[in-house]
């Protein structure tokens, strides 16, 4: 099946440039018409055309120069050349600017279709390959990651800092709170986004699987070795490999993993050939590795290694301003998925969620959102529509807990202190706007600031 194009046609010979017009038009295709280089560069501007066909001699510039001219203003159209006298070297130089294609003239009619075919195919491929890029810009990029907490636009700028370098990644935090999706961002956003990002969770495998999994095998290397296996270090060569669960990793992975980051080399499992890697490395745990180092279960030459660029990832329960934005985003992400129409959570239900504490973190809170679209009876979830986890989260356990063999007084004081600092950072720390959101005055705010010892300093780390 043919595509159909809007072409331009220049020639200064006005019966061939005319023949060649018709010619173009009946095959389907939006042809318009220049007898110089001035009137086509002029046409150019007005128009977007897919493919200019050009002649190589024009009575005030050449085709080169109107090659050369669309290659910096108009790159997305191809330019095919026409020439009276062709010779190897100005089709070569030709292709060398950036010419689609070079013809001789006389040009035959099958031969000139066949190439503006193979441009616009070309021109389909680039442009569904530029939507399947933006695709995934979308879906793995920074927009990604949703938060208005300082400390994640903290994590923001820091991300777009070193995404474009080879510098090593270690990212900290709880499970759920979204490292992987922070190890994506930081591929989508580099020179290598279009290069592979293998990512390989480490806790998931025994020790002598994971070592074959990163590094490939040998035949013969183990029982069960019956071929040799590319490892994923060599499946993510030019791209990002993200390695989660780093912190168990054992004694011998260590030394391969520290070999790699200095040289990018290794040896696969059972072999001595010696493989070179191009790859840019990105690390997550939970754990807590200066620890480990000091009890001497993590190389402490490798920890400085990894820990170049640490980003850390805030639990939930240290972001709880922006559990309405999360919620929002999901309820609209559910909502396409499932077909419902849920409007959203009902300010009690919100509230409710604002109180727990979210030991599963991002992850969790997705899960409940899915679960209450799912069950929601109405347009808007109710408490009723939570898990019992979340309705029943403050237990006598709880209790016992926060008084901690203290008062009722001082167990009561730390929720109201952690009200006032979220308050303060969903509103930017503004105190006239936290005080009107607290329902209190702004003197009231800065008495309670005052007895709770909160400034923003503090809480940010400065």
């Amino acid at each position: 099946m043919s595509n159909h194009g809007s072409l331009l046609v220049v020639d200064d010979d006005k019966n061939i440039c005319e023949a060649m017009a018709d010619y173009l038009r009946e095959l389907g295709h939006r042809t318009e018409t220049a007898v110089n280089c001035h009137q086509a560069i002029e046409r150019m501007g007005e128009y977007p055309f897919e493919v200019v066909v050009c002649d190589v001699n024009l009575p005030d510039e050449d085709g080169f120069h109107l090659l050369e001219w669309a290659r910096i203003n108009k790159p997305d159209t191809s330019v095919i050349l026409l020439t009276g006298y062709g010779t190897i070297e100005s089709a070569v130089e030709a292709i060398r600017i950036g010419a689609f294609d070079y013809l001789t003239k006389p040009v035959i009619d099958d031969e000139l279709n066949f190439s503006i075919q193979r441009a616009l195919g070309q021109r389909k491929i680039v442009e569904e390959n530029k939507k399947l890029k933006e695709k995934l810009d979308d879906k793995f990029g920074l927009n990604n990651i949703i938060g208005r907490d300082y400390r994640m636009t903290k994590m923001f700028d820091l991300i777009e800092s070193v995404a474009d370098t080879r510098t090593t990644v270690l990212i900290l935090g709880e499970n759920g709170t979204g490292k992987t999706i922070t190890a994506r961002a930081i591929h989508q956003l580099s020179d290598r986004r279009d290069e592979p990002f293998i990512e390989v969770a480490c806790g998931a495998l025994p020790d002598s699987l994971l070592e074959s999994e990163l590094f490939g095998h040998v035949q013969g290397a183990f029982t069960g070795a019956t071929h040799n296996k590319v490892g994923k270090f060599l499946q993510a060569n030019g791209g990002t490999i993200f390695l989660d669960e780093i912190g168990t990793a054992s004694p011998s992975l260590q030394v391969k993993l520290l070999r790699v980051l200095q040289d990018r080399e290794f040896e696969p499992v059972g072999g001595n050939e010696t493989q070179k890697v191009d790859v840019r490395l990105i690390l997550a745990t939970n754990e807590n590795l200066e620890e480990r180092v000091k009890k001497g279960e993590f190389r402490q030459d490798l920890f400085y290694r990894i820990n170049v660029i640490s980003v850390t990832q805030p639990p939930l329960r240290d972001r709880m301003g922006d559990i309405p934005l999360l919620v929002d985003t999901y309820v609209k992400h559910f909502n396409e998925q499932t077909g419902k129409h849920v409007h959203g959570f009902h300010e009690d239900a919100l509230h409710l969620l604002q109180q727990y504490r979210w030991p599963g973190n991002v992850r969790e809170l997705v899960n409940v959102v899915e679960r209450a679209i799912v069950l929601a009876k109405s347009d808007m979830v109710m408490i009723s529509d939570l898990p019992e986890s979340i309705r029943s989260h403050i237990t006598t356990a709880d209790v016992a807990g926060h008084l901690n063999g203290g008062s009722l007084k001082s167990a009561l004081a730390n929720p109201e202190r952690q009200i006032i600092i979220e308050a303060l950072e969903s509103n930017g720390w503004n105190r006239q706007d936290t005080a009107k959101l607290l329902g209190i005055n702004r003197t009231t705010l800065y008495k309670k600031m005052k007895k709770y010892e909160i400034s923003f300093e503090k809480q940010v780390g400065y």
